[in-house]
């Protein structure tokens, strides 16, 4: 079969087994996506990338475990969800303020961006995961160890605010 035919969960089984083209294969499809995901919630280029980093990595060395995970894509999520929670946890713990959100008329700023950041912190997490991660309802809610109404509400909160942002600059 064409390694680009072949779905996550086979692939990080084949890199599990040893096969490198594999994994090179899960980055390409899904480092973006998850850098995305990570800097728009962390708003630093600089800990975005070591966090993607550390997630690749997290990933590679507990390959053999994620061979039985039934959706690649929900675990590559978490992962990255949790280093940046932890990640927050520990600028916050050494008294290092959090980045400065893009202000709704920074120039320099995508018009999108400036409105995702706008969104509050929970509402800004599960859109993102909705959409670069591509995950259900159920699967945020697992991964923000959220309810799912609560979840449900803050994705429904996230698209009315950014439709208004949005419209705004129209």
């Amino acid at each position: 079969m064409n390694t680009t035919e072949e779905n996550d969960e086979i692939l990080i089984g084949r890199y599990a087994r040893g096969d490198a083209a594999a994994f090179d294969l899960l980055y390409r499809r899904h480092e973006l996506r998850v850098w995305r995901y990570l800097d728009r919630n962390v708003n630093d280029q600089a800990t975005s990338d070591d966090l993607l980093q550390d997630v690749w990595l997290a990933l590679a060395r507990n390959a053999v475990s994620l061979e039985s995970v039934t959706r690649f894509r929900t675990r590559l999520f978490t992962l990255a969800h949790d280093r940046m929670v932890q990640s927050r946890r520990e600028r916050t713990a050494r008294g290092i303020p959090a980045p400065a959100r893009p202000a709704a008329n920074d120039p320099s700023a995508s018009i999108i961006a400036r409105a995702i950041a706008q969104l509050s912190v929970e509402e800004r997490e599960a859109y993102l995961l909705l959409v670069e991660g591509q995950l259900s309802i159920g699967e945020i809610a697992e991964i923000t160890e959220s309810a799912i109404d609560a979840v449900e509400s803050r994705v429904r909160m996230a698209r009315m605010k950014l439709h208004e942002l949005l419209s705004e600059k129209s």
